[in-house]
């Protein structure tokens, strides 16, 4: 449940799906196949750096953050394209609003070594993709019973 006076910037919109909520954040699969990509966004009212969340909240956002990089492991292996390293960034450069990209990568993705950000050419998921992406996030983090999901039982 968002907190009082929390508003999704509408930015996230553009280049990701929303796949449901955590008790502290929303949960939104980055719109490029080529990165396995959860971002993790607070629901604080107008955070914009981690010292807008309470100390709680803050050991909160660490738990889901871990629990995003398993998701985004188990993505990788749905695809059958294991990843080696995981990347944590909480930038908010362009868009203000608190979040945190949760990346996995490859040293054969075409932007390693460098960073994810700025690389041109998203490219969409295959529906079958990201189904698959959706169920490997899904088989994470629904049995924490935590989740909720978009439409009862689905995507």
């Amino acid at each position: 449940m968002p907190g009082p006076g929390y508003i999704l910037d509408p930015a996230f919109e553009s280049g990701s799906d929303a796949l449901g909520s955590l008790p502290l954040c929303d949960v939104r699969l980055q719109r490029d196949a080529r990165f396995p990509w959860l971002i993790l966004i607070p629901r604080v009212a107008s955070a914009r750096e981690l010292e807008d969340v309470a100390p709680a909240g803050r050991a909160m956002l660490m738990d889901e953050i871990l629990l995003a990089g398993q998701a985004v492991r188990a993505i990788s292996r749905a695809l059958g394209r294991p990843i080696i390293k995981l990347n944590v960034g909480a930038l908010g450069n362009i868009t203000r609003q608190l979040h945190v990209h949760v990346v996995g990568r490859r040293a054969d993705d075409e932007a390693w070594p460098g960073p994810v950000w700025g690389v041109a050419g998203a490219v969409e998921y295959r529906a079958s993709d990201l189904q698959a992406a959706m169920a490997a996030v899904a088989e994470i983090l629904a049995p924490t019973g935590t989740i909720v999901w978009p439409g009862a039982g689905g995507f």
